[in-house]
């Protein structure tokens, strides 16, 4: 038994495409909004943390300044004062790593959302580039990868670099 006339299976074949096309997921857009006062608490309290942790080990401060503040970061995994099970103070680092990348390249913190879920990152600019710092140290130390924070910065750093155009007559 013949259901459809010849051209007509063809009509038919073109809509069910259509409609198998149109039902596939599209890919969306993440979403970028400012910081929350709630996030804003949060990443407060986890430069404490690793402000008191410095404080009370080598009797010295975070200063916003990029050697000394890779290298206490340094000093807390080389010393096992933040081991690879303390996912809080390892992502706490990264706050900390974060901040400094947006105060050396003139970055700033937003929350990016996407069907993976929610992450505060650092945007260069209305630009697509993004960092995650938060997770920068921690996923690598987690899993026994122990790259040099003053290395995770400068790859960090070199992915904005790269993404940002020349300027003219360089």
């Amino acid at each position: 038994m013949n259901w459809f006339q010849p051209g007509q299976r063809s009509a038919m074949l073109f809509w069910l495409l259509l409609g198998v096309c149109t039902a596939l997921p599209v890919h969306a857009q993440p979403t970028i909004s400012k910081l929350s006062y709630l996030d804003k608490q949060y990443m407060a309290q986890q430069r404490e943390i690793l402000a008191d942790l410095v404080a009370s080990n080598f009797g010295r401060q975070f200063h916003g300044a990029r050697d000394n503040d890779l290298e206490l970061l340094q000093r807390l995994l080389d010393q096992h004062l933040v081991r690879p099970e303390q996912t809080r103070e390892l992502q706490a680092m990264g706050v900390i790593m974060g901040d400094l990348l947006v105060a050396d390249l003139k970055l700033h913190w937003v929350i990016y959302e996407d069907r993976q879920g929610r992450s505060r990152a650092i945007r260069d600019g209305n630009s697509d580039t993004y960092l995650f710092p938060i997770t920068m140290i921690s996923r690598r130390w987690e899993v026994g990868n122990d790259t040099p924070v003053a290395d995770i910065y400068q790859k960090a750093r070199d992915i904005v670099s790269g993404s940002r155009p020349g300027l003219p007559f360089q």
